[in-house]
């Protein structure tokens, strides 16, 4: 049993929150990690230097496109970044996920 994690970059820390709010209360997701970020990008043909925050969001395989629907439609950049990573952890803490979202 492995579950993916979708990274994905925000403008804010209250953007973050707010997507990961909205994620867990629809029961797609189980978690969200938030860190702040400096990302360095092209963007427009300049190399832009930013302050941003991450979000590291854990669901199943199942719950991918759902998701990377949901936040592309609430997300505020015109290109959001929404990678996906399968991953796998200790049994329980799989098990765990699997018990918080909806599939």
């Amino acid at each position: 049993m492995s579950f993916i994690i979708i990274y994905t970059t925000h403008p804010s820390k209250e953007n973050a929150q707010k997507l990961a709010n909205h994620l867990l209360q629809k029961k797609m997701v189980a978690c969200a990690n938030i860190f702040p970020i400096k990302s360095m990008y092209w963007w427009n043909g300049t190399i832009e230097n930013e302050q941003e925050y991450v979000s590291i969001i854990k669901t199943t395989p199942e719950n991918w496109e759902i998701s990377q629907k949901e936040i592309s439609e609430i997300h505020p950049y015109e290109v959001p970044c929404i990678i996906k990573i399968e991953v796998e952890a200790n049994k329980e803490y799989e098990k765990w996920i699997y018990s918080m979202v909806h599939i």
